[in-house]
């Protein structure tokens, strides 16, 4: 799961994973992350953060942020998603978390997103064949679940604390009851 920042370290270049969260949400902001991990750590996490528990992810970020040696993050939220498109939105939060480092890198590996700006390596499963993009991915869930759970203390009728404004069936039921709140995407099919 080093093998891609292995080939940087090795050359004495800093490498930064970044992901995001909430690309496909009806509701909420999308959320990147930007980790520096120290050269050559070993693994520590398996892959995707969706695939781990809610337990798993809250330890991971505890961790990450710990060990790091720099984390950025950057929120968009759904009004700006709705006026630049979501893929424009998630790269603008994928260039806000890098500038949130604050610290060089030389290297940026994506999940498979593209940023012209930067020497960028984007890989198809950029979360489950980096260890940097994983923790990425990460500390962008646990920021973005936090942010929809907060939500949810707004508008309790929508359930944001289970389905985090995914489109679930239950999700879409609620949004014809009760119609579209300030945090949905106006420009995504309701």
């Amino acid at each position: 799961m080093t093998e891609h920042e292995e080939k940087f370290w090795r050359e004495g270049l800093i490498v930064a994973g970044v992901d995001e969260a909430g690309r496909g949400p009806l509701a909420g902001p999308v959320v990147a992350s930007a980790v520096i991990l120290k050269p050559f750590t070993q693994p520590f996490l398996k892959g995707d953060s969706k695939k781990l528990t809610k337990k798993e992810r809250e330890e991971l970020y505890e961790y990450i942020k710990k060990t790091a040696i720099a984390v950025g993050t950057a929120v968009v939220d759904s009004a700006v998603i709705d006026r630049i498109n979501i893929l424009n939105a998630t790269k603008l939060a994928m260039k806000r978390a890098l500038q949130d480092l604050k610290h060089n890198f030389d290297v940026v590996i994506t999940d498979y997103v593209k940023l012209e700006e930067f020497n960028c390596l984007p890989l198809v499963k950029g979360d489950e064949r980096s260890l940097s993009c994983a923790c990425a991915s990460v500390i962008a869930k646990v920021l973005r679940d936090r942010i929809m759970e907060h939500y949810h203390q707004i508008y309790p009728q929508y359930d944001f604390i289970k389905h985090k404004g995914y489109p679930t069936k239950k999700h879409r039921e609620l949004i014809k009851k009760h119609g579209i709140t300030d945090i949905h995407r106006r420009s995504f099919k309701l």
